[in-house]
């Protein structure tokens, strides 16, 4: 039972720092629109920025400067955050599936780096010795998953409250009309670049501290870990969930992870070993085969977005912007 109850922590830590994830991706695409098939790329230097600043000094490569966890971690959302609004600024302009596609280049661009870079990243070797909250109760695996559980349940909760008053707000209000209908929301006399780039930006940091979470949590990273394969999950969670809903980000992280989890431990457990590099495909065919059967039943996802785009451009009238009629394609 208790070796269960480790476990059932260790899940949960997991799979909220994918909800951390998601949520940074709900900013971008289920709030604003954006197209940003580049996950992997900015939690990969969320994770480097914070295990570089954080562990001791090593003779093989630069960096090792032993700050505390929580200042690596706010350097990982800061150094992530300026990266996405760098980003930002030479491709926000682009069309949607042009985005998807520098983004994407982006991202590989970054894990050919995080490769080749050894005197910063330590190579395909990676990083070790990446402090790890609750170091002390290590040698007890049950205490050491739930300390580390509460601490990433606190920081998910303080993040969702964050991004739920911001949803609610006028900047959140903005950005669902850009979403929407871009000419009617510069017809508001909304600066529709400005926003986008502040919405890809927030994301970004988001993700470079889910990045950050993860390093830590596991102690250890290397560029195999920022593979295409997470952008893959991490959007699958947000579909799953429900794209434009905070709460279905979560949901939605939680399910997949699970589903991925359960398909990892059937692979392990029936199938003989000559054949799991083989049958660990089918991890992506369960992913493929649920998100199918949930876009059928439910399409918003699991917990849908609301209808309120014309209240939001109603609010926005209200506001005092000139009040001009939307522009239709």
């Amino acid at each position: 039972m208790i070796d269960l109850l480790g476990y059932g922590a260790f899940f949960l830590v997991n799979a909220l720092i994918f909800g951390v994830l998601c949520l940074g991706l709900n900013l971008q695409w289920g709030q604003t629109g954006l197209f940003n098939v580049g996950v992997a790329g900015f939690a990969a230097i969320g994770a480097y920025a914070s295990a570089i600043l954080t562990t001791p000094e090593a003779a093989e490569r630069i960096g090792g400067f032993g700050w505390p966890i929580l200042a690596g971690w706010l350097a990982a959302m800061l150094i992530a955050g300026a990266a996405a609004a760098l980003v930002g600024l030479a491709t926000l302009r682009l069309r949607a599936d042009y985005l998807a596609m520098t983004t994407f280049g982006i991202a590989v661009t970054i894990q050919v780096v995080a490769l080749n870079a050894t005197a910063l990243t330590g190579g395909p070797f990676g990083i070790a010795f990446i402090p790890r909250p609750f170091a002390s109760l290590a040698e007890t695996p049950i205490a050491f998953n739930a300390a580390n559980l509460a601490l990433t349940a606190a920081v998910v909760l303080g993040l969702f409250l964050v991004l739920e008053t911001l949803t609610r707000s006028p900047w959140g209000r903005v950005l669902r009309a850009i979403r929407e209908d871009e000419a009617a929301a510069a017809s508001l006399g909304k600066s529709v670049n400005f926003y986008r780039l502040q919405a890809f930006a927030f994301g970004g940091a988001i993700m470079g501290l889910a990045g950050a979470m993860q390093a830590h949590f596991i102690g250890f990273i290397a560029p195999d870990n920022y593979l295409s394969i997470l952008t893959f999950q991490v959007w699958a969670m947000l579909i799953v969930g429900g794209s434009g809903n905070n709460r279905g980000a979560l949901i939605g992280a939680v399910v997949v992870w699970a589903l991925w989890s359960l398909s990892s431990l059937a692979v392990g457990t029936f199938v003989a070993p000559a054949f799991q590099a083989r049958a660990a495909a089918l991890q992506i065919v369960a992913i493929g085969m649920a998100l199918a059967v949930i876009l059928l039943v439910r399409p918003r996802g699991l917990v849908g977005e609301r209808a309120t785009v014309s209240r939001d451009v109603e609010a926005l009238h209200d506001e005092g912007a000139p009040a001009h009629e939307p522009v239709r394609d």
